[in-house]
């Protein structure tokens, strides 16, 4: 079964009537049924399926491939979680391909000298909890049950309960130091999220590396009253505030350089009625650059502009770093050799995190793209062309040829 087969399978599970796309996101109804949908087409090729302490979903050929004793393996996959009114392809492309690979292999009697294992990561993009990469840095350690215990996701449900109410056993949750070194390399395929491939015309590349990359939320406090009888000039309305803070990301990542992108996509009020000045009010930060350092100097400038804001509307706030990501550079060697293999493809950057970028720091690691003719991603509009996505699973098929070798 081709990957663009596979993809039309899931194509109308998680469709959001309202916002268009998905919206797909940890253990709610879509998905659990991709992740049924995953367990089949993996028991169907005859792969070995594991669910880790994490909620991560592993599918393996070749028995032994988690033991200590087992050649490290070779993993490849994505994740199949979307941001809310996501796109098709951001995660399940690769996904299906790194199926399609596998099975490719499997009828050419490929006989791999080490395992291959398809590894689906939980909620990469922090769409219920706003914690992304949630199932790879819990499998690293960069992230505990600490500091999720206490989050909720927009119904008020807290992410105890939510893993505890999907079957998942809390106490599980946490650094797998013995998974971690079963993977010998980790290759994941994704759909370009810009337009380099398609300016190059070009239908697949190589990743570089990520640019650096953080979310804050920024609550505002001031004082709910009665919209009606509330004179203008005795407010203190923390959505004004907030209003100002969403111009300010924009006006400091402009000032600050030409890879620095500064973004607000979420915003509440509380209590949120239309008749009511709101007593608290929230706005979500993501803030990219090439560097960290860059990073840290936009947010420290926001900061200080939150501050200022905040008290000429007569209001408290308050900037909290929910998640960092450090630049990722992908390992050089790895690379150039999959760049060499593909025909000296392109080697470009990305300004999106990934769960390879997170498992980067502990296993030699790469990223191949497929062409994105719309550029568009994290949204509807979001595309790939079959012949492009074909192309994309015949180079993650050498690739995996390659780094399995064959038993002599």
């Amino acid at each position: 079964m081709t990957a663009t087969e596979l993809l039309a399978q899931i194509a109308d599970i998680g469709r959001d009537p309202v916002r268009g796309g998905y919206s797909r996101h940890l253990f709610d109804d879509a998905d659990l049924a991709l992740r049924k949908w995953f367990a089949d087409r993996a028991q169907e090729q005859g792969l070995r399926l594991e669910q880790d302490g994490n909620a991560n979903m592993w599918a393996w050929w070749d028995a032994g491939g988690t033991t200590a004793s087992a050649a490290p393996a070779v993993v490849t996959g994505s994740h199949l979680d979307s941001v809310p009114g996501g796109g098709a392809y951001d995660g399940p492309l690769g996904v299906v391909s790194a199926l399609a690979a596998v099975q490719a292999l499997r009828e050419e009697g490929f006989a791999p000298s080490r395992p291959i294992a398809v590894c689906v990561f939980a909620e990469e993009e922090g769409g219920r909890f706003n914690a992304p990469c949630l199932g790879s840095r819990l499998l690293v350690g960069d992230l505990g049950l600490p500091a999720l215990a206490d989050r909720v996701d927009a119904a008020g449900h807290s992410f105890a309960e939510v893993w505890a109410g999907a079957g998942r056993d809390v106490d599980r949750i946490g650094a797998d130091p013995a998974r971690l070194a079963s993977i010998g390399v980790f290759v994941e395929l994704h759909v370009e999220q810009g337009l380099d491939l398609a300016h190059r015309g070009a239908p697949v590349a190589v990743a570089e590396g990520i640019l650096a990359h953080g979310r804050w939320r920024a609550t505002f406090t001031g004082e709910g009253n009665h919209a009606g009888t509330t004179p203008m000039d005795g407010r203190r309305d923390p959505v004004v505030a907030a209003a100002q803070a969403v111009l300010a990301v924009r006006r400091i990542a402009a000032a600050s350089g030409s890879l620095v992108r500064g973004t607000v996509g979420r915003v509440a009020a509380v209590p949120g009625g239309s008749n009511v000045i709101a007593s608290r009010a929230q706005v979500w930060v993501d803030v990219r650059a090439a560097q960290e350092g860059e990073v840290r100097a936009a947010v420290a400038r926001l900061a200080a502009e939150l501050t200022e804001i905040a008290a000429a509307e007569g209001c408290d706030v308050e900037l909290v770093e929910e998640s960092f990501s450090p630049r990722v550079d992908f390992d050089p060697v790895l690379r150039a050799r999959l760049a060499r293999l593909l025909g000296d493809v392109p080697v470009i950057p990305t300004g999106a995190g990934h769960d390879a970028g997170i498992l980067s720091a502990h296993v030699p690691s790469a990223m191949l793209f497929v062409r994105n003719p719309t550029g568009v991603s994290h949204a509807p509009g979001e595309s790939a062309e079959a012949a492009d996505i074909e192309a994309g699973v015949g180079a993650l098929t050498a690739v995996l040829r390659e780094l399995a070798g064959a038993r002599g």
